[in-house]
């Protein structure tokens, strides 16, 4: 049996420039750190021939190509198994939120799936294999952000390069930052889940139209990575990840919806500083950069559940192998 642990992530700045459509004009940049919030995946040998699959629902199969739950399939056939396994998972957060699930979910499965056949891969070919098997097999109108953060894990500048080629940049932070970071930052479930495809497939058809406003999240993540290594984590990310959700918001109507604009202008009456919609859009999880004192008097003005997390440093790693 083997377990795997892929950590969900949270993107400050950048969303969106890490799309083909738009870094084919040069390059995206994304600034993003992984939180302790994971998806679990379990492989074991089956008993028979057949194939198990447990998610939402349960798939029972003898055949690869039988295999509803797409990613599933196409991973398996990556790796080059055809039957005689059983697949769960099991997800700190539900998918939809803004996360990064998804990706997660394939990173992990690929992790643990590699580990079953005797290869240890590394985090970049993790990443790359994931990115092949949601985008260019499955067609996803998604970026390459999630696959990388869930692979790596920690603090990062990431490049995309028209080339296809991603830089990675670690950012470090001190001890006493990444506590500010734990403090400082809040997150809040809108109580909307969503399918990120829909909205990334409308932000496509929008991309030549709005180049303007990603451009300004690509400088930006530039920007905050500079920031974030000479001045640590500051309050001047609060006005970074305001100024970025003004400009998402000013590329397609589906980002924001009437509800989540309230939510986000209640809190910043409330006291937070600054803060943004996580994901593509839509629905999921708002995150605020709010100073202590003033962070019950927001938990009370929004009145949603609030999901308490810290950041976490590693990528998806195998945590159990017998």
């Amino acid at each position: 049996m083997i377990i795997t642990k892929t950590p969900l992530r949270i993107s400050f700045t950048g969303g969106g420039t890490d799309i083909c459509d738009y870094y084919k004009h040069g390059h995206g940049a994304v600034v993003s750190v992984t939180i302790d919030k994971y998806i679990y995946i379990t492989v074991n040998k089956k008993f028979d021939d057949s194939i198990r699959v447990s998610y939402s629902k349960t798939e029972i199969v003898n055949n690869v190509e039988d295999l509803q739950h797409d990613i599933v399939r196409e991973c398996l056939k990556m790796v080059g198994i055809k039957n005689g396994i059983e697949i769960t998972s099991i997800a700190d957060v539900p998918a939809g939120t803004g996360l990064g699930s998804s990706s997660a979910f394939t990173v992990g499965l690929l992790n643990a799936l590699f580990t079953y056949t005797g290869y240890t891969p590394s985090a970049t070919e993790l990443a790359e294999k994931a990115c092949e098997i949601e985008i260019d097999i499955l067609k996803g109108p998604i970026g390459k952000q999630d696959q990388y953060a869930a692979a790596f894990g920690g603090i990062n500048y990431f490049q995309f390069n028209k080339d296809e080629t991603v830089d990675r940049h670690k950012i470090v932070l001190s001890a006493s930052d990444q506590k500010k970071m734990n403090r400082k930052l809040m997150m809040f479930y809108t109580g909307i889940t969503r399918s990120a495809n829909s909205i990334l497939s409308e932000q496509k058809k929008e991309t030549n139209l709005k180049l303007e406003a990603l451009n300004f999240m690509c400088a930006q993540a530039k920007k905050m990575e500079t920031s974030l290594i000479e001045d640590g984590f500051t309050e001047s990310i609060a006005k970074e990840l305001h100024d970025g959700w003004e400009k998402k918001k000013s590329i397609t109507s589906t980002i924001s919806t009437g509800p989540i604009n309230d939510l986000y202008e209640t809190a910043i009456k409330a006291g937070a500083l600054g803060g943004k919609l996580l994901g593509a859009g839509g629905g999921g999880f708002l995150l605020f950069y709010c100073d202590e004192e003033k962070q019950q008097n927001v938990r009370d003005a929004i009145n949603k559940w609030e999901l308490d997390f810290n950041v976490s440093l590693y990528g998806s790693r195998v945590v159990y192998f017998e």
